[in-house]
């Protein structure tokens, strides 16, 4: 059985120490987040993620979704209750709009509260998660009665969502959309087409679900500029918001899936089923995009989830395991062997887990922070820097992100050794649980071409030297702080090879766009790189002046091992993308 300990502590040092939660806080709007809110909510959130969802993350692994002759999906033993605790306990409701339900809460206090449920129970997770993106995306686009009559129902949990886009010839390529809609005579759409990979499509665990579908009107244009969004419940919804009849949008099978098998990721077959338009006619995919920038925020804290539950597994095992003997001499000479902790290959690879699992959580906090602060606080200028930063992480963070949580994944059942590839110790399923995350909203290449291709131009390169801007504030404040001048050096080598990969692709890119394709990934990873290296030196800072108590000392650590091992990673990811496109494209596409 594995085990789960949420990282409280470590939550309320980045909130409260180092990314300034009181930003917040301090708005007319949060004032009653206190900190004894924030820690009773966390505790709480704690107390459900480790009693309730993790003891069935195995279970619901082994046991699966059924579907029955009617379509109709039943997820494994367990679920249902859990989600009704879930959800009676308001966890859904925590960031909504108090205007309909929600609690009101910062979405940065949702974040930490969905960092603890995605570690515990991916695929558990999904179900909400996927619900909350529906209703952003309704809250975003819909009109007031939408938001009147699906958003209180949503965010009490009675009624769930899930986000309709891949067909089976179509997935990133949305402009290959063939699902039609139909207008019909008192405003509605007849919505007919196959949908794939849909998470959460069907199951019984609310009593309603609401499908956002992409859909072509007949008279769409050709391409992504004819897609249009619409809300399609599986049971009519009357305008008491009764629900009524079954639609016809039905189940057809459950996709056969590497990981994630507690969640009924489901062919859907919509045929003329009745919808109502959300947003403008042929504007489909910007009302979309707000599900999916909402959603790929939340795909990255699964890749920081599994990383942190596999650690705590490994780490757990390192220190119980008696295997070999030090390579020093004997640390227990009354066992027959030491543990595997006194190696210092399996020390690194901890290490390696462990400073990215808590630079990464300084990193999304952070930017869901911004996310805040770009929608709440008083200041444009503040709204629009704030947004500006988000945008430019977002690939990021989504990309690489669960690049390094599968890594970190299949690092720590490296260190079980065969007992990692046995299923009743349960480090497979985290790999396999982590694999998906690269693929779904985006596959990550797409992230890194989105991030060279669309970001680092925003607003003429302005976002991006204002970010390196913010780099280098940190830097010289770290130069400030006794102890912490090699830390700050190496951030400083890093950000620099940052900006010369940027003007590489400035001036080379823009005259062959293969350039940009072929070194976007590695420029996402250094980009990743430098920007985990940030927080850790705001989280050094915050540290070196408490010197001499553990969990500070221990901080400054794993501080000093980033910056020494994980830092040098810029230069190999520089020199690579700075080869160009090719050798990428030397050999003919007949002689693969």
């Amino acid at each position: 059985m594995t085990i789960y300990r949420a990282p409280v502590r470590d939550i309320e040092f980045v909130l409260n120490e180092v990314i300034g939660f009181d930003k917040l806080t301090n708005l007319p709007r949060f004032s009653d987040a206190t900190p004894d809110l924030v820690r009773a909510i966390l505790e709480e959130g704690a107390k459900l993620a480790e009693n309730e969802l993790h003891p069935l993350n195995f279970s619901g692994d082994k046991e699966g979704c059924v579907r029955d002759d009617d379509g109709n999906v039943t997820p494994p033993k367990g679920f249902k209750e859990a989600y009704k605790t879930y959800s009676e306990n308001g966890w859904n409701a925590l960031s909504g709009p108090v205007e309909y339900g929600g609690q009101g809460l910062p979405g940065t206090m949702a974040m930490a509260f969905n960092e603890m449920t995605m570690a515990a129970n991916m695929a558990f997770s999904m179900y909400p998660g996927l619900s909350h993106a529906a209703a952003a995306a309704i809250e975003a686009h819909g009109d007031d009665r939408q938001k009147n009559l699906f958003l209180p129902k949503m965010f009490s949990g009675e009624w769930t969502g899930t986000m309709n886009l891949t067909e089976p010839h179509c997935g990133t390529d949305l402009g290959l959309l063939r699902t039609k809609a139909e207008p019909q005579a008192d405003g509605t759409y007849k919505i007919t087409g196959t949908k794939i990979f849909i998470s959460a499509g069907e199951h019984d665990m609310s009593e309603n679900i609401i499908h956002l579908v992409l859909a072509r009107l007949p008279d769409a244009p050709e391409g992504v500029k004819g897609i249009s969004l619409f809300i399609v419940p599986k049971f009519a919804v009357g305008e008491d918001g009764a629900v009524g009849d079954r639609n016809a949008v039905k189940c057809g099978s459950i996709e056969e899936k590497m990981g994630i098998h507690a969640n009924s990721t489901c062919v859907m077959n919509y045929d003329g089923a009745v919808g109502e338009l959300i947003g403008e006619p042929h504007k489909g995919l910007r009302a979309m995009f707000t599900m999916m920038n909402e959603a790929r925020i939340g795909v990255a804290v699964q890749g920081l989830g599994q990383s942190e539950v596999a650690y705590q597994n490994a780490a757990a095992y390192a220190n119980d395991r008696l295997q070999g003997r030090a390579l020093t001499g004997p640390q227990e000479a009354d066992k027959p062997a030491d543990p595997l902790i006194v190696h210092p290959d399996v020390r690194r690879m901890l290490m390696e887990q462990r400073a990215f699992n808590e630079g990464a959580r300084a990193l999304i906090y952070q930017a869901t922070l911004w996310a805040d602060l770009s929608i709440h606080h008083p200041d444009e200028a503040e709204r629009e820097h704030a947004d500006d930063m988000m945008a430019l992480l977002t690939p990021v963070l989504k990309g690489y992100f669960t690049d390094k949580g599968f890594e970190n994944a299949v690092s720590a059942q490296q260190i079980f050794g065969g007992h990692g590839f046995i299923q009743e110790h349960g480090m497979e399923q985290f790999v396999r649980d982590a694999r998906i995350s690269m693929i779904y909203e985006g596959a990550n290449g797409v992230q890194a071409l989105d991030l060279v291709g669309r970001k680092l131009a925003l607003k003429g390169g302005q976002v991006f030297m204002a970010y390196v801007a913010k780099l280098r504030e940190s830097i010289e404040a770290a130069k400030a702080t006794d102890g912490l001048a090699d830390m700050a050096n190496a951030q400083a080598v890093a950000v620099d090879r940052f900006e010369e990969g940027f003007k590489w692709f400035m001036e080379n890119a823009l005259n062959d766009f293969n350039h940009a394709g072929a070194g976007s990934v590695d420029f996402m990873h250094l980009m990743g790189v430098v920007a985990l290296g940030d927080m850790w030196l705001q989280m050094a800072i915050v540290s070196a002046a408490k010197k001499g108590e553990t969990f500070y000392d221990n901080k400054l650590a794993i501080a000093a091992y980033f910056f020494a091992r994980v830092t040098p990673e810029t230069g190999a990811r520089l020199a690579k993308l700075q080869t160009g496109a090719e050798t990428v494209m030397a050999l003919p596409a007949d002689q693969f």
